[in-house]
């Protein structure tokens, strides 16, 4: 809810009244009163006070209602009004958005009464029998106020500041992903039809090598091939993995296969289903934080183990990496450029997931959970129409790699 306009309070005054050379301080004043005399007593004790206000008496709720339609600076309310009290009055005020200072003065009013009004978001309570501090409470009440009112704008500005970040972090997200999307095609495309083309080239020359030396030489040619064969399809699979259109319990289980093939570390992969049925955006946020986790193992753990475990349960997706490495100190998690967690966090956060961490010496846990009914599931794909069917695209003849283009 939007914050409401307020004008600018006056300065305090004494308790006392004016000082030598102060000029009035000028209020719109509503009061709620069925008595002219006891009217007449508030402005008189305003007045004296210093406060010069423009002063409008209501009595009945209906007259309250149409009253609120203006702005006020401040609104005094009887407590026994005709068929009407002042809490209701107030729960009127405050149900309408109003943020004005609210103080009930009363010819009577009891201990829980006065509680109850101000649980309500009533600003103070006096009595009509000692008003003597009625201009100075109307001040305080004002200021308190005011400062009410700027703290709900900074939270506001604090809330819309963190949502247009969130916004930033799944716009920048989604533009990596179309980026990795487009390279991965023309790795696809150009390099792998580049590539088929020499080997077929070289494939003809080394039939029709007129001497052995350079039929060994167009041998070496064709190995060379085969590497950048190799590296083209390990690049386009960290760009996109294809695998991922065999499900993500396959996914998961062949990386964490290949990682351990690859590190030489003892990789376990635990699942609680063999397949998931997962929103669109939900498998490739929940890849990339498992490369990711994987990758840091990698580089900074010096663990020995690590496992995979991927989970289903409730209505939230868990995928959970340990290792029995030395684990994370506060100082590294609090490293301005730790961008490798709050990247986690970030990706997490465009399907409506989060990331747990738990670390000591030992060993390290990287939780990542995502509620399968969030509004924001797919956020990645609902942005990047077609990618799905770019990367289907692809063949997938080589039973060894999933990723791969096919036999050039």
């Amino acid at each position: 809810m939007p914050v409401p306009e307020f004008s600018s309070p006056p300065p305090l005054v004494s308790p006392n009244g004016l000082q030598p050379g102060q000029q009035p301080v000028r209020l719109r004043v509503l009061h709620l009163e069925d008595n002219e005399g006891d009217h007449a007593l508030v402005a008189a004790h305003l007045m004296r006070g210093g406060i010069q206000a423009d002063i409008h008496r209501v009595e009945t709720e209906s007259t309250l209602i149409e009253a609120l339609a203006d702005d006020w600076d401040l609104i005094l309310s009887d407590y026994n009004l005709p068929g009407y009290s002042g809490l209701a009055a107030l729960d009127k005020v405050r149900s309408l958005g109003k943020l004005v200072p609210f103080i009930l003065v009363s010819g009577e009013i009891g201990e829980d009464i006065a509680v109850q009004a101000m649980r309500n978001g009533a600003n103070d309570y006096l009595l009509k029998s000692n008003l003597t501090r009625l201009a100075p409470a109307a001040l305080l009440a004002i200021e308190a106020n005011r400062t009410r009112i700027a703290k709900q704008r900074a939270d506001h500005a604090l809330t819309r500041s963190r949502q247009q970040l969130r916004e930033l972090a799944q716009h920048l997200q989604t533009s990596i992903e179309q980026e990795r999307a487009a390279i991965a095609r023309e790795i696809h495309d150009d390099v792998g039809g580049a590539l088929t083309a020499v080997k077929f080239d070289l494939a003809w020359m080394a039939r029709h090598a007129p001497s052995p030396e350079i039929a060994e030489r167009v041998a070496q040619a064709l190995e060379s091939v085969n590497h950048a064969h190799e590296a083209s399809q390990r690049v386009m699979h960290n760009l996109r993995p294809a695998i991922l259109e065999q499900g993500l319990v396959a996914a998961l289980q062949w990386m964490t296969d290949r990682f351990g093939k690859r590190t030489g570390l003892e990789a376990t992969f635990r699942t609680s289903h063999e397949s998931m049925q997962l929103a669109p955006g939900v498998p490739l946020v929940a890849y990339r934080f498992a490369q990711e986790a994987l990758t840091n193992v990698s580089k900074h753990a010096q663990a020995t183990k690590v496992s995979v475990d991927v989970s289903q349960a409730g209505g939230v997706l868990s995928i959970e990496v340990t290792d029995n490495g030395k684990g994370l100190s506060g100082e590294d998690l609090a490293k301005a450029r730790s961008f490798g967690i709050r990247g986690l966090h970030e990706r997490a956060e465009t399907v409506g997931g989060w990331v747990d961490i738990s670390s000591k010496p030992g060993g390290t846990t990287l939780i990542l959970s995502v509620p399968l009914s969030g509004p924001e599931n797919g956020f990645i794909d609902r942005l990047l129409p077609g990618l799905d069917g770019d990367v289907a695209s692809i063949d997938h003849d080589d039973p060894d790699d999933p990723t791969a283009w096919g036999k050039l």
